[in-house]
């Protein structure tokens, strides 16, 4: 299989990678590597999958379309996954623009080349930020609606199922969705909370602590999302009589959710060492509690994330002090 994945070089992207080269699949990763994090963690998760024979990697942005047509006529891709993205929720309300870019005109023309080479499976990724503003106490499922976005970023997470649904109908390109819920572990971002809080936490720094730690989030550990993921790009949605467009949206998260003050404990007990907080309250774009609905990925595929946040965040840490040669 011929797979052409985009934002290679993010923490997804290089485990996604990895996982279907091991399994002898031809991968073209599409990446711009660029500055909204360490560039050198992005070229370090390259140089791994470099290590691989049938691993090719082009350095484009998702702006490029001519570039990006001369990847698909050559390479000749049966799938892609789009995880080319400008991320985080916080940076987008101070540079919309960049979203629009990237997220929105980014993903229209990969969507678009996807469509004139009749990809198999064209699958993204999506975001648990499209459920908005909702009552807190109610799980996150794919048929509720989403139409209350806190943030720039889940606006265009939103059009991206949009366009999708769009071209699925109108071309009849087989589309997914993947809505992640918090994915964290080993080569994980470093603008997202176990990162931060273990980097500083380590360092004896102040971590901020949003809503006074009255937050609840699904966590999902890397390995659990990709062993969902393979399922996933092999599950092409067809036309049925009850399904008129090969459209499809899952959820990717746990089922389970942590209170902010507790993973915060679990991170302390790790490393074995008090963290230094400082309590602010909710910072605009943020939900309070993200709870995903696991029965359509259980019932699709007979899998939903298991691993243990403590084991999760072990694992992370192992990682992060190996990474950083810290002792």
């Amino acid at each position: 299989m011929r797979v052409l994945i985009t934002g290679v070089a993010g923490f997804i992207g290089m485990h996604m990678a990895k996982k279907l080269l091991l399994k002898k699949n031809k991968v073209l990763g599409i990446d711009n590597i660029n500055n909204y994090y360490s560039t050198k963690l992005k070229k370090d998760r390259v140089k791994i999958l470099r290590n691989y024979k049938n691993f090719q990697f082009h350095r484009i942005d998702l702006k490029n379309k001519k570039k990006l047509d001369f990847c698909f006529k050559n390479f000749k891709p049966d799938i892609v996954i789009n995880f080319a993205a400008q991320a985080g929720v916080r940076y987008s309300l101070k540079f919309p623009e960049k979203y629009i870019d990237s997220n929105i005109i980014g993903f229209f023309n990969i969507i678009e080349l996807a469509s004139k080479y009749k990809i198999k499976h064209f699958v993204y990724a999506s975001s648990s930020s499209v459920y908005g503003l909702r009552d807190v106490k109610k799980l996150n499922s794919e048929n509720d609606t989403t139409d209350t976005p806190l943030s720039i970023y889940a606006v265009t997470k939103k059009t991206n199922e949009n366009i999708a649904y769009t071209k699925s109908y109108l071309k009849n390109l087989p589309t997914t969705g993947v809505r992640f819920f918090t994915v964290y572990g080993p080569w994980g971002r470093p603008d997202m909370a176990l990162f931060k809080f273990t980097d500083k936490i380590l360092n004896n720094k102040k971590i901020e602590v949003y809503n006074n730690g009255k937050m609840n989030r699904s966590f999902t550990y890397i390995d659990d999302a990709i062993k969902i993921l393979e399922k996933i790009i092999h599950k092409i949605p067809k036309k049925t009589s009850k399904n008129r467009v090969p459209f499809n949206i899952v959820n990717l998260g746990s089922k389970k959710t942590i209170n902010l003050i507790n993973f915060i404990k679990a991170i302390e007990k790790c490393l074995k060492k008090k963290s230094i907080k400082r309590y602010l309250p909710l910072q605009d774009g943020d939900s309070i509690s993200t709870k995903a609905n696991t029965k359509k990925i259980k019932l699709l595929f007979g899998l939903e994330p298991t691993t243990k946040i403590n084991v999760g965040i072990n694992k992370f840490i192992e990682w992060y002090k190996k990474y950083y040669k810290i002792a």
